[in-house]
């Protein structure tokens, strides 16, 4: 059975750090590009960067230069350092699979319909 699971949420004051895991099992990353998404209450799932298979990384632009996707050697844990952090990154942060490319694209929020073994989430608020 293949799971996803977030973890690493909390509560942090504007421009301050938090770092998410996102643990798989069940499930092998070599093909699949693997996704990070963020919804906040009443607001659409929104992409928020993406690592391929190869390694390579796109970020949305409301977050590049603050977040950073990288995953671990054995495959299995992907995570999402967020940096300088704003009230404006609160949310409920999720990742997932992509089961049809290997390759992240720029146009990441194109592509959420194309992820699945979606987790359950991690809270992430950020005070001003």
């Amino acid at each position: 059975q293949v799971q996803f699971v977030e973890s690493g949420g909390g509560l942090v004051r504007s421009g301050g750090s938090l770092r998410l895991s996102c643990a798989a099992s069940g499930f092998s990353q070599d093909g699949y590009a693997i996704g990070w998404f963020r919804q906040a209450p009443g607001k659409e799932r929104e992409a928020v960067s993406c690592i391929s298979s190869d390694g390579s990384t796109v970020y949305a632009e409301s977050v590049k230069g603050r977040f950073t996707i990288s995953r671990d050697s054995a495959k299995t844990t992907v995570y999402l350092e967020m940096n300088n952090m704003k009230p404006e990154d609160t949310s409920v942060y999720y990742c997932a699979a992509n089961l049809m490319r290997s390759r992240c694209i720029a146009a990441l929020s194109t592509t959420v319909h194309e992820y699945a073994y979606w987790g359950q989430g991690t809270r992430v608020t950020v005070s001003s």
